[in-house]
């Protein structure tokens, strides 16, 4: 019985196309939804459509930025009764973890619960991890929820640019609870302050962070202080610490919305803590709503959020003139050659731009 050629393992097995070949063939593009069926299938609550919309947004595509204008201004027009809830506290504070059995909680008392988490950027190879979704595993699979990773880009303190826009995506997609995560450093909390209904501030204690939160900035913009860890060994240093901000709290001016922010012991890990934070959450909305101070901190942060928008848009403009991108090198030389000052090469700059602009 004559023996069966051996086939040498290099050998290209037929049917199979050569890499050539495959690289050859045209690879078809993924074509958009109109904007009236994502608006469509927004308002069903479609995920996959929420997620598509927000990452329209967070395009610097011209074609995707015109297409995500129209999605928020329609988005815009559908009610919603949403709670948008900004949670910050140093790294290692327990934010994902917190948010986690937070946000499994709400869903528990009937809620839809979205949750935007900034993450940081390398500020040298402008990556970011997006690692949210791995830490809440638990809340990944709750089907009342929705956690968005977003990088943080350079935007001021690590906020995501467009984390506004995707706050309005998921009202329009119904959703009860919209969480923002900040980063936790810079200036962040300023920014997600300006985006929010309530404002929480998680802190630790035995670690010297409870001294770092009696700053006067951090503490004017909480609604409540969560101390959070407070198990085991930790608890009774948490319980100290809560007497601390207690007593700090008491230094600062009422706020405008006549709230007395509150110090509660949490532990997020051991679930517990949790329903007196939320009923934190209720109590501050009854007030909020009652006394007209909800819808008139609305109306401010939009108004801040039209400037801020024009202030980006300037800003993205005068960096982008091919006139100021030629200057700006040159006067960069001259400043490290100690040619000329930082001032005057700043004014050089802009009448570089005015200039051209006003051709």
């Amino acid at each position: 019985m004559a023996s069966k050629k051996k086939k040498s393992a290099l050998e290209e097995l037929e049917g199979v196309s050569s890499p050539a070949a495959f690289h050859k063939r045209k690879v078809k593009r993924v074509k958009l939804p109109s904007t009236p069926t994502f608006i469509e299938e927004i308002k069903k609550g479609n995920i996959s459509y929420v997620s598509r919309a927000i990452t329209l947004v967070e395009s610097t595509h011209p074609k995707h930025r015109k297409q995500a204008r129209e999605i928020i201004e329609a988005c815009l027009s559908i009610p919603s009764s949403s709670t948008r809830i900004g949670i910050t506290g140093v790294p290692g504070v327990g934010k994902s973890t917190f948010i986690e059995t937070f946000g499994n909680f709400a869903t528990q008392q009937g809620k839809k619960v979205a949750v935007l988490a900034i993450d940081p950027s390398s500020s040298l190879q402008k990556g970011s991890i997006l690692g949210d979704k791995t830490r809440m595993e638990k809340l990944v699979n709750n089907p009342k929820a929705f956690i968005r990773p977003s990088p943080a880009g350079d935007s001021l303190g690590g906020v995501a640019q467009k984390t506004r826009e995707a706050i309005i995506i998921c009202e329009a997609a119904g959703f009860d609870f919209i969480i923002i995560e900040t980063v936790g450093v810079g200036q962040s909390e300023t920014a997600v302050h300006a985006m929010v209904d309530f404002f929480l501030l998680l802190k630790l204690a035995g670690s010297g962070d409870e001294l770092q939160g009696i700053k006067r900035g951090i503490i004017e913009m909480a609604d409540a202080i969560a101390i959070n860890k407070a198990d085991g060994d930790n608890l009774k240093a948490a319980k100290l610490a809560k007497i601390e901000f207690k007593r700090a709290l008491h230094l600062y001016p009422p706020k405008k919305s006549n709230w007395v922010p509150t110090v509660t012991l949490c532990s997020a890990l051991k679930e517990t803590g949790i329903d007196t934070v939320w009923n934190t959450l209720e109590n501050y909305l009854q007030h909020t709503r009652a006394n007209g101070y909800f819808e008139e901190q609305r109306e401010q942060q939009n108004l801040y959020w039209f400037k801020e928008t024009i202030r980006v848009a300037l800003h993205t403009q005068f960096y982008q003139n091919p006139f100021v991108k030629k200057a700006l090198v040159e006067l960069e030389a001259q400043i490290k050659a100690h040619q000329i000052s930082p001032f005057e090469a700043a004014q050089r700059l802009l009448d570089t731009f005015y200039k051209k602009n006003g051709d």
